[in-house]
């Protein structure tokens, strides 16, 4: 989305819920503050669950156009930044159906032994693990993966992400707790 002028009064600290009421009236301003202020976590969530720049920002920009469509619907029992996740989470969800599978896991190469010293080896093996890593969060499920990035990478608490995911709290904390067993296992080699 393109950079706006925004109306002075707009550029103090009101909360979502105002600019969300005020932009499901047809005020492009407050959304546009909207976007500013939550279009970056955004893009972060998508680029984490899509692992492509791209189509990360093309979700974001795909959820807000939903989200400005969607406003008069939105019913303030949950926080903007909440409902905004959920809509990014289902666009995600949905460009990843209609991509192919990723790479098996055990397609990643094991770093070759050299110098403890050097920097490139250093680097291409820190490289390595956070390919592996990357590969190891796209095997796991849907549930889990989201789970774990909207707690470990978003910093949401299990009640937000279970407002995210439309599940109960207990579902979360199963979800993260296999999510992060199966990323030790899958990282076991890295240690």
């Amino acid at each position: 989305m393109t950079e706006r002028t925004v109306a002075p009064w707009l550029r103090c600290d009101l909360p979502d819920r105002l600019l969300a009421v005020r932009a499901a009236e047809g005020d492009e301003d407050s959304f546009a503050v909207l976007v500013r202020r939550h279009g970056r976590p955004l893009l972060a969530l998508a680029g984490h669950l899509l692992g492509n720049p791209q189509d990360a920002e093309e979700a974001v920009q795909d959820a807000f156009v939903s989200a400005w469509r969607r406003l008069p619907e939105y019913r303030h029992d949950a926080e903007f930044h909440t409902w905004m996740y959920r809509i990014t989470v289902n666009r995600c969800l949905t460009v990843r159906r209609h991509r192919p599978p990723p790479l098996p896991l055990d397609s990643v190469a094991e770093p070759e032994a050299g110098n403890a010293w050097s920097q490139p080896a250093r680097t291409a093996e820190q490289e390595a693990a956070t390919t592996a890593l990357s590969r190891a969060l796209f095997e796991l499920d849907a549930g889990q993966r989201i789970c774990w990035i909207l707690r470990e990478v978003q910093g949401l608490s299990y009640r937000e992400i279970a407002q995210v995911t439309r599940s109960s709290e207990q579902t979360v904390r199963g979800r993260l707790y296999r999510a992060r067993r199966s990323l030790q296992e899958a990282m076991s080699p890295w240690r």
